[in-house]
């Protein structure tokens, strides 16, 4: 349910993406023991929204680089199983697991592909995706532990809308299609 990611990507190989790469920066002392002593509450987590294939994968990889914590992936499709209870007995052995490992940084991958259907889990699923997807957004609410989520997704149409609301993650980044100028700075790191 959750893999280990060495984080090898570095946010020099994001090209563009400047507004989220100075959020991320600026957010990095937050997890430092001083900070901690000084009662600054940790960076909860970001959304990160758009087109397939313009780096939000490679940033969420790159915030563990940056932060140097350990990166954890979450497949939320692999939460699902047969026997009853099981699925949430999953998601709840995920969020400890990631609370041991604190701090890190625990990458949820096209999330709204893993919660699509909420809406309809009571008649599809007898509420399992409801009863998973009520855990993790109670989670990222109440978190204790410094476990800074990285969500990913494609569609926003897709996710609940209580998902969205402000305290589960810091900031929503939509992540579009580079400009000229970005594409440029994308080809230079690849010929680099």
């Amino acid at each position: 349910i959750l893999e280990y990611f060495e984080a090898k990507e570095q946010v020099a190989d994001i090209g563009g993406l400047e507004i989220l790469k100075r959020w991320l920066g600026s957010r990095s002392p937050a997890f430092s023991e001083r900070a901690q002593r000084f009662g600054l509450p940790a960076p909860r987590g970001v959304l990160l929204l758009g087109v397939q294939g313009c780096g939000k994968s490679l940033t969420a990889k790159a915030v563990a680089q940056l932060w140097r914590m350990p990166l954890l992936r979450l497949d939320v499709g692999r939460i699902f199983a047969g026997l009853v209870g099981s699925s949430e007995q999953n998601m709840r052995r995920a969020i400890q697991m990631a609370e041991t490992v604190a701090p890190c940084v625990l990458w949820i991958d096209e999330i709204e592909k893993g919660l699509a259907g909420v809406q309809s889990s009571g008649m599809a699923d007898a509420g399992v995706t409801a009863r998973i997807f009520a855990t993790l957004n109670t989670w990222m609410q109440e978190k204790t532990k410094p476990v800074f989520v990285v969500a990913t997704a494609n569609d926003i149409s897709q996710l609940p809308p209580e998902l969205l609301r402000k305290g589960r993650f810091d900031e929503i980044f939509f992540v579009d299609l580079p400009a000229e100028s970005e594409r440029r700075e994308v080809f230079e790191i690849h010929l680099r």
